[in-house]
């Protein structure tokens, strides 16, 4: 059965690449003209490796030519286009990945979203863990890729209800070694660098990449049509996420936690600064009030539906650190 990867350069298109080879698989992967292949090392020479785009329909056709199964792991978390274009990248791609998967017959889709696209408890102390049932309700804390990946959600139920067989998967915070000044590296190289001047006073879940490809795995393999899973290992406050960083990195970390007050601020900085210089801002103010407060999420449906197991944050951040360091 041959399987098609969508963002495979990426860092948990790259990690589940490798997984799938190392199982045997015959895997291809659609690509940009100008996409690096860095993270895939010696498995882009193993790879059938198509060009293509998300906003290019013609070229997912050929791309799911003969295909089986599709990985569609291809999304923005930020963009220099800003708003408009996460939504033609996040929502518009992911309705043209699902046309060309209803077109090409394949068999089964697994789409990567993100812990971003589930609601929020109006009231924290009520339900203060979030799970995969908890229902959408636009908010002020929503950033635009939240919201692009909420709405890349429906295109996916959309496909379901024309007949496609296709499952989902909702990451939280990815860590990994990826790409320098990209996505949770730069908190990495933050607070490798002991520059990191504070911690927001919120919290999150965080998962290593390994354990997200795994899941993606068991999820195409034995998840139930149209269902989510949250794929996730410890609810974490940001100073214990910082902290067991700095232990690895055997560095001090902050101590210092910052207002939320003065993360607002600093949104509408960003923001300000932004619409001078029509750059896409890289915080904002959804983002501070996001950061400031805790998140808990549940696992609980991938560990019992798909048998998946989630390594301690405190072993991810050991092997970003021997792999840093050994790059050094």
């Amino acid at each position: 059965m041959k399987t098609l990867v969508t963002g495979a350069t990426g860092l948990i298109g790259s990690t589940l690449t490798h997984q799938l080879l190392a199982d045997g698989a015959t895997v291809r992967i659609v690509h940009r003209p100008r996409s690096s292949f860095d993270l895939l090392g010696d498995a882009a020479d193993r790879v059938e490796r198509m060009v293509g785009d998300l906003l290019d329909p013609r070229s997912l056709y050929r791309a799911m030519d003969g295909v089986h199964r599709v990985y569609h792991a291809a999304a923005l978390i930020e963009a220099e286009g800003g708003t408009e274009q996460l939504r033609r990248v996040n929502v518009d791609g992911t309705a043209n990945v699902i046309n060309a998967a209803l077109r090409a017959g394949v068999q089964r889709l697994t789409h990567v979203s993100s812990i971003a696209a589930l609601g929020h408890p109006e009231d924290a102390a009520a339900a203060p863990v979030i799970d995969e049932t908890s229902p959408w309700r636009p908010s002020t804390d929503d950033s635009a890729y939240a919201r692009s990946k909420y709405n890349a959600e429906l295109e996916v139920h959309r496909g379901i209800a024309e007949g496609l067989d296709a499952v989902l998967v909702n990451p939280s915070l990815v860590f990994g070694t990826g790409r320098p000044s990209t996505n949770t590296r730069r908190i990495v190289d933050a607070v490798r660098s002991g520059w990191m001047p504070g911690v927001p006073a919120g919290g999150t879940n965080v998962v290593d990449v390994n354990d997200v490809a795994t899941g993606l795995r068991r999820a195409m393999a034995q998840g139930t049509t149209g269902e989510r899973y949250i794929l996730g290992s410890e609810n974490l406050s940001w100073h214990e996420i910082v902290g067991t960083l700095a232990a690895a990195f055997g560095v001090e970390p902050p101590t210092r936690t910052i207002p939320p007050s003065l993360l607002t601020t600093a949104g509408w900085v960003a923001e300000g600064a932004a619409w001078l210089t029509g750059r896409a801002p890289r915080f904002s103010r959804a983002l501070a009030r996001s950061a400031s407060r805790p998140r808990r999420y549940d696992n609980q449906k991938a560990v019992d539906a798909l048998g998946c197991s989630f390594r301690p944050f405190s072993e991810t951040a050991c092997r970003i650190a021997r792999d840093l360091d050994a790059a050094t």
